[in-house]
């Protein structure tokens, strides 16, 4: 009796051992933890933190209200939480809202559904397998906040007849492997142009002005094409990588929202990927608009301005405007001192800016604000000198822009 209980025992932890060893592999693809690690790169290539994580909040619970020139619209929660959360979508819901912008109800294109059409179905699903993993949350975001009429989501069905093309991102022939690679990122799952691209009256891309610059959040996302004067035309492919890996290169410190974009993502991107994305942009054709006459150096304005410079700027950017390579941008030439709009040139004058610290520079230089200091006469006059002293030209700034940034920044400040 003893040896059967001993040869029963034996026999059922030998049936118990076998179901333990095959329990977690059924139904799981044998690939999983591949894809899970590749779907998490994929989110962050795709910056799904910086929207989808409120300050303060749960990574990809929502709740942050994301500025629209409609008013905001609130970030879901797109963590795996079955009641508030996607964790009772399908895949299919899924790729219907990376691709088609619809799931139950048509998604705001601050989802940036748009450009997420063209990422493959396997990356949009590897994205899925790793959201599955993070922590649910519970809560519950009401994104439609916009006021009337805009919060009438069937609205968008004729907003997606006039905007969205629908379709995955395709390779053109004759180009390099690279070069298609970084078509795909910057095109789709990177999104440039839901920044960087200037929107119509009903917030949709202006196509004929595709990378060339647009207005945002009290910000001037610059032209990223390949225009020589006010583009990336005086970038080479290397300087457009250590940019986007350390938030500075020998021309241009990132602060603003490009700094949270590359503090969340760029930085985190592998150095091919972001070689790719350079060569991309270095094909671009810019508009190469011949720069505007520029302002004599004995113009009341350009006098003022070049005391204030003399006095407040010089220390840090240099006399003649070449700064500190990696530290202090060089404002000779800077693209981002050129762009049509100086909404970011008045914003830092006015509220001073922290550049963005990554893990290649963990500096971040900060400049101080001279709001508090200078009028907006005095704010204009300096902006018009950076714009047009040494080589530069560039349309002057009055004293009536500068009083418009500071009511907009202080607004914002509320």
């Amino acid at each position: 009796m003893m040896r059967a209980a001993l040869v029963a025992m034996v026999l059922l932890a030998a049936g118990c051992a076998r179901s333990i060893a095959q329990e977690p592999t059924q139904g799981i693809n044998l690939q999983s933890w591949t894809t899970i690690a590749r779907g998490r790169y994929l989110a962050t290539v795709g910056d799904c933190t910086a929207c989808h994580t409120a300050p303060g909040g749960k990574p990809f619970a929502g709740g942050r209200a994301i500025e629209t020139p409609f008013g905001s619209v609130l970030a879901a929660n797109i963590t795996p939480d079955r009641e508030t959360g996607i964790g009772a979508w399908s895949n299919e819901e899924f790729l219907g809202a990376m691709h088609q912008g619809f799931t139950d109800q048509r998604l705001y294109p601050a989802m940036p559904y748009v450009y997420y059409t063209k990422t493959t179905t396997q990356d949009a699903l590897d994205i899925r397998a790793y959201l599955n993993t993070v922590e649910p949350v519970r809560n519950d975001v009401v994104s439609n906040q916009l006021p009337f009429p805009f919060n009438i989501r069937l609205g968008m069905a004729a907003w997606n007849a006039l905007y969205f093309d629908a379709g995955r991102w395709k390779d053109q022939l004759g180009r390099s492997a690279e070069w298609n690679r970084g078509g795909y990122l910057v095109e789709g799952l990177g999104h440039c142009g839901a920044c960087h691209t200037s929107k119509t009256f009903l917030g949709g891309d202006d196509s004929d002005r595709h990378l060339r610059g647009n207005a945002l959040q009290g910000w001037y996302a610059p032209d990223i094409t390949g225009d020589a004067r006010t583009g990336l035309g005086k970038w080479s492919v290397a300087d457009i990588v250590e940019y986007l890996k350390t938030g500075v290169n020998r021309l241009h410190t990132a602060s603003g929202p490009m700094a949270e974009e590359i503090s969340d993502s760029t930085q985190h991107w592998t150095d091919d990927d972001l070689k790719a994305a350079a060569t991309y942009l270095k094909s671009l054709p810019g508009g190469n608009n011949p720069a505007p006459a520029r302002i004599a150096s004995n113009d009341p304005a350009m006098r003022a301005g070049e005391a204030i410079y003399v006095d407040r700027c010089a220390a840090c950017h240099g006399v003649k405007g070449d700064g500190i390579s990696r530290l202090f941008p060089t404002l000779d030439g800077n693209a981002a001192v050129l762009a049509d709009k100086p909404t970011s040139l008045l914003r830092v004058v006015l509220d001073g800016t922290r550049a963005v610290s990554t893990t290649a520079a963990p500096t971040s230089p900060a400049m101080p604000a001279f709001g508090w200091q200078l009028n907006d006469e005095q704010v204009a006059s300096v902006v018009t000198y950076v714009r047009n002293a040494w080589g530069n030209a560039a349309s002057a700034v009055t004293a009536d822009d500068a009083r418009s940034a500071r009511s907009s920044l202080m607004a914002r400040n509320d």
